[in-house]
């Protein structure tokens, strides 16, 4: 499903919390229901003939857009700005970052891709895209501008991920575009960590933002949704695969997309906020050697969020003192409050333990100890802490063992 960009959004000029709210409501195009319907839709009707033949009318078919789906591109064009010329609503994140991958490249390509990718996207690489003779090189997330060292003739397409989703390393994004721009390649990034409403790609470069809507822009762990946002340039060959994929995501996951932008400012300020209260009391833990959170001063990434970034969201690293393995699973499996899963962005707290250096090719993942991925949620950062607390103790106790 696509929808090029409005071009006279509601409310111009609006700051980002009434944008939030307002974008892509018409209520009164729908009998001045606040909402618009959810519309599960495959055949649409023609009056005539004539108007069949010439596809007169807003809408074609199902797949390739609704009233609905409208609604989320609409608010979603309306939070990354000026630059964003469309958007392609996808059935997950993965789908997104896949066909992102496929609108720019073709055989005989060559791509960039960060060594802190999201594993998917990585086996994506390695597999689909290798198959269809389009080469991939993973290169050092903290490269900065250095990369157009490694920029070849054939090199179409530089993907970007910051923080990386399991290591939390912060790349120079507007040095990468301008290496990149300069030698004639697009900029893809996924940009889920932040969303587009603490970071706005397009703004620093990024040609094509890429987000798993099943994250924080849902919000509430039900719904599978993806995102392709996109300049001026990269539009229509994203809209054209698009079309020839056949991709399009679930009217009911759309509608849940649209609900969760409703509240995504109130949400990821909580979320901050309650991310840097358990980060900081972690850092004073005797079992934790660091905590990888480019909010923190003390991170060495803070310096390009801090530049960059208008917040950051509640996911983060924490690299334990050296432990056994059944020491950091006794940690994990005490947990009261904080489920173990792979996803993020609900508004429940997680834990999982990671390890970057099964994927790592271009650097090497050296860490004091284990690493586990934390997702603070929106329950009270006292009652989390004192389950991490608790966990803590068991983890120092079979440690000692």
């Amino acid at each position: 499903m696509t929808n090029d960009a409005d071009d006279k959004p509601s409310h111009p000029g609006a700051r980002t919390a009434t944008r939030l709210v307002s974008g892509g409501r018409d209520p009164f195009a729908h009998h001045g229901y606040v909402n618009p319907p959810v519309y599960h839709a495959s055949t649409l009707l023609y009056r005539t003939a004539e108007d069949f033949l010439a596809h007169r009318g807003r809408y074609q078919y199902g797949r390739r857009g609704t009233p609905t789906s409208e609604a989320l591109s609409d608010a979603l064009a309306g939070l990354e700005g000026a630059d964003c010329a469309g958007v392609a609503l996808l059935p997950s994140g993965l789908a997104a970052a896949s066909v992102a991958l496929l609108a720019v490249l073709k055989a005989g390509d060559h791509v960039l891709v960060t060594d802190s990718v999201y594993f998917p996207t990585r086996k994506f690489c390695d597999g689909v895209l290798a198959r269809y003779a389009i080469a991939t090189t993973y290169y050092d997330p903290l490269i900065g501008g250095r990369i157009a060292d490694l920029i070849r003739p054939n090199t179409r397409a530089i993907f970007v991920e910051s923080p990386g989703s399991l290591s939390f390393e912060m790349q120079d994004v507007p040095a990468i575009a301008a290496a990149a721009h300069a030698k004639g390649a697009v900029v893809l990034m996924d940009n889920t960590w932040a969303s587009p409403l603490y970071f706005r790609g397009l703004e620093k470069g990024v040609d094509l933002s890429i987000q798993s809507g099943t994250k924080y822009i849902g919000g509430h762990s039900d719904v599978m949704l993806g995102a392709i946002i996109t300049n001026e340039e990269s539009w229509l060959p994203v809209r054209s695969m698009i079309a020839d994929l056949g991709h399009c995501a679930g009217p009911d996951d759309i509608f849940f997309g649209l609900r969760g932008m409703r509240s995504l400012s109130v949400r990821l300020e909580r979320h901050q906020k309650n991310a840097t209260e358990v980060a900081r009391w972690l850092q004073s833990r005797p079992e934790v050697s660091r905590v990888l959170y480019p909010a923190l001063p003390e991170d060495p990434g803070h310096a390009l969020w801090k530049r960059d970034f208008l917040g950051a969201s509640g996911l983060f690293g924490v690299v334990l003192k050296a432990v056994p393995k059944a020491a950091v699973d006794a940690f994990v499996d005490s947990l009261d409050l904080f489920g173990i899963g792979a996803s993020w962005g609900g508004y429940e707290s997680l834990i999982q333990p990671s390890y970057p250096e099964r994927s790592r090719t271009a650097t090497r993942w050296q860490a004091e100890g284990p690493l586990v991925r934390i997702h603070i949620g929106l329950e009270d950062p006292q009652d989390l802490i004192a389950d991490l607390a608790q966990g803590l103790d068991k983890l120092r106790t079979v440690a000692a063992a």
